[in-house]
């Protein structure tokens, strides 16, 4: 049911600050999203990710899919910063006790 209201934008930004890339992500993680999410992470080269999804307020397997490939990618050194959202859907997915994600 369509209630007016616009979808949320998806976009993906990454600053690299030395060997420490930050990507920011808003709006609707999906099977449509989730490969440029990932491949904005990827795309500089850096020891240290840390994934701000703050903003974020749709998050499917695709998008659970390519965080733990960053994960498998970045052992020991991701940081996921979710939203209420994704945290909720990581819950779910039995992942809230992972290394890589906020507990904030």
């Amino acid at each position: 049911m369509d209630q007016g209201g616009s979808a949320p934008v998806f976009a993906a930004s990454a600053q690299l600050d030395g060997d420490h890339l930050h990507v920011v992500v808003h709006g609707e993680v999906d099977m449509a999203t989730a490969d440029t999410m990932l491949q904005t992470a990827l795309r500089e080269p850096a020891q240290r990710l840390t994934l701000d999804l703050r903003t974020v307020s749709f998050f499917d397997s695709a998008a659970i899919h390519a965080v733990v490939q960053l994960a498998r990618r970045f052992p020991g050194t991701l940081t996921v910063l979710p939203s209420r959202q994704v945290r909720r859907v990581l819950e779910i997915a039995g992942l809230a006790g992972q290394d890589w994600l906020d507990r904030g």
